[in-house]
């Protein structure tokens, strides 16, 4: 992940580096610099080769998500299951009765509170890693848009 965030950034730069050094356009008064498309264009697409695979990790992400989700609930379910087998073997008298159902009643509020506080950890944990993923395609996107501004601003004045 971090590799392909570097390939991305350098590509930025490389578009930054090339609209920094071009030559200023004589007479302009604006900064309008002369560059090579084709290269500028090649830069974007890969770029953009390199931007599915942020996606495919924000789906496997997801994917991850719901497999944790799904792990805590059969966990939780098996608890309950446990619990409740439990609960129908403590037959005994009255006192004895009353324990293991207050017992079992117990067992049962404790996985249930578990499963729920590991669904809101997995949730926190995919939340936190969507909303980085999302940051740094947001900011690539926001660097290709700029760098395709450039881009053109340039081309306009050629």
């Amino acid at each position: 992940m971090e590799r392909l965030d570097r390939k991305i950034e350098d590509l930025i730069l490389e578009l930054q580096d090339m609209v920094n050094d071009a030559k200023a356009v004589p007479l302009s008064k604006e900064r309008k610099v002369i560059i090579s498309g084709d290269r500028i264009f090649d830069i974007l697409d890969e770029i953009e080769d390199n931007l599915p695979a942020e996606i495919s990790y924000a789906k496997n992400v997801v994917a991850d998500r719901d497999a944790i989700i799904a792990e805590a609930k059969r966990n939780a379910d098996e608890i309950v299951r446990a619990a409740e087998e439990r609960r129908r073997i403590m037959v005994s008298e009255s006192e004895i009765t009353r324990a293991a159902e207050q017992k079992a009643k117990d067992i049962i509020a404790d996985a249930k509170k578990k499963s729920s506080d590991m669904h809101k950890a997995a949730n926190a944990y995919v939340e936190d890693i969507m909303r980085r993923t999302d940051e740094s395609i947001t900011s690539y996107a926001q660097e290709i848009r700029k760098a395709r501004q450039n881009l053109k601003s340039s081309m306009k004045t050629n």
